[in-house]
């Protein structure tokens, strides 16, 4: 059974759609605390992500002892949509141009140093297109995706030249002739219906969300995932921005016929009024929302009011190597000291961070193996190889291909977190890795 009911105003933003999808780097963890309210945390036996998901447990960064790196110049090419009202994300490219500074202090690709050439999207096929082209002109082994609506797939595949992108956006991409290190906003929402099912026994499902078409997209891959999963669930709309009776009505609405679960698909502030009003209104029924609620100044603002609240796509809050590289590699951008740094909340630019990080830690594999590195062989390597990579500095497991259905998709199954009380989100006891691929639509 569905109900559509919009409350309040309408608006437009992509960016929480796309935030939606960014489960690995937009959201800050936390130890394990106290207080945390009730819930049915165990899985049954066959619900667990595969065996050699796990990363390994004496993980850590590659040393700068590496050097500069002396081999022939590596050129790959990066879009990235920018400077248009709704989509600008410099971050991204910012982040990634960082990253690439540090390789070529320290081992660059496979001993290769890089260059690396930018081209901005605006948010159109026209500006997408002419970037594919711009790009091939200039003899590219690779290009990188940062958020590219309209990537000119044709263009790279008749010229030769492999895709590798952080985070696929409409349909197209996941079946495109490339790969995409997340899997979006179809992966995201069927692991939010993954955990409804398999850890909640959820039989029910009420959804919150904006109305607008960035916001309406990731709903219409939570239905179909909800689905896939047999639950039933209504949909209430509110506007991009409610006041706080407004975030209660919307609330109110999706509890009332007290489904087994609450899902929220509000971001920012969103999350913040959402976590009030439940808790205002005494509700007690459990929410599943994206890592972005678990943002450190959202839990901040809301304190225990998010007790029962459940995140996707949280990595556990530990200090490692690579998350001190990652504030290494940032704090001169952001201007502040490094031990200021959230490492695990750098929000859309942490995107191209962890993929260009990511990368260089394939090829540091590749090198191992004794594969030569080039664009090409890095994207076969990335396609082929089934097991031994993850996403830079976590717990994601890399499997390219892991769904037919989905072949440009290289992550399939996120950590899962939940408010521990006292301030904290951590993992909840007992998950590990929720796996979206038996509710992928």
């Amino acid at each position: 059974m569905k109900r559509s009911t919009t409350v309040g105003s309408r608006g437009s933003r992509l960016v929480a759609a796309l935030m939606a999808g960014s489960l690995i780097v937009a959201a800050c963890g936390g130890d394990d605390g106290g207080g945390s309210e009730p819930a049915a945390t165990e899985a049954p036996a066959d619900s667990a992500a595969p065996a050699d998901s796990s990363a390994p447990a004496d993980s850590s960064a590659p040393a700068d002892e590496a050097g500069p790196p002396t081999g022939p110049e590596m050129v790959i090419g990066m879009v990235n949509t920018e400077g248009t009202p709704g989509l600008d994300f410099p971050d991204i490219r910012r982040f990634a141009e960082a990253s690439f500074d540090y390789m070529n202090t320290s081992g660059g690709f496979g001993n290769r140093p890089v260059k690396l050439e930018t081209c901005i999207a605006k948010g159109s096929p026209e500006t997408s297109q002419a970037c594919a082209q711009e790009l091939v002109g200039k003899g590219v082994e690779l290009v990188i995706l940062g958020l590219d609506l309209f990537p000119d797939y044709k263009t790279y595949e008749a010229a030769g030249v492999p895709v590798i992108g952080v985070l696929p956006i409409l349909a197209g991409d996941y079946t495109a002739n490339a790969l995409f290190l997340t899997g979006g906003n179809s992966t995201s929402m069927a692991a939010a219906a993954a955990y409804a099912k398999e850890f909640l026994n959820a039989k029910s499902v009420g959804i919150v969300s904006a109305d607008n078409p960035g916001a309406n997209g990731t709903a219409a891959s939570l239905e179909a995932a909800l689905d896939k999963a047999g639950i039933a669930h209504t949909i209430v709309k509110g506007g991009d921005n409610e006041t706080d009776a407004g975030y209660q009505g919307l609330m109110r609405e999706a509890a009332k016929d007290n489904p087994d679960v609450l899902i929220s698909l509000y971001s920012d502030a969103g999350c913040i009024g959402t976590m009030r009003g439940r808790a205002t209104l005494g509700i007690t029924i459990p929410v599943i929302t994206t890592n972005i609620c678990a943002d450190k100044d959202v839990i901040d603002q809301v304190g225990d009011d998010a007790s029962g609240w459940i995140f996707i796509g949280v990595p556990e809050d530990r200090e490692t190597p690579e998350r001190a590289l990652i504030r290494k590699i940032v704090a001169p951008i952001m201007g502040i000291p490094e031990d200021e740094i959230d490492a695990a909340s750098l929000g859309l630019g942490g995107l191209g961070l962890i993929l260009t990080l990511s990368l260089r830690d394939y090829t540091i594999k590749m090198v191992e193996a004794g594969t030569e590195v080039t664009g090409q062989s890095l994207y076969d390597f990335l396609k082929t190889t089934k097991s031994g990579l993850f996403l830079y500095g976590g717990e994601t497991p890399i499997e390219c291909g892991g769904s037919a259905s989905y072949p440009a998709v290289c992550s399939f199954v996120f950590p899962m977190a939940e408010y521990k009380g006292d301030g904290k989100v951590g993992p909840i006891d007992g998950v590990g890795l929720v796996d979206s691929k038996p509710y992928l639509p």
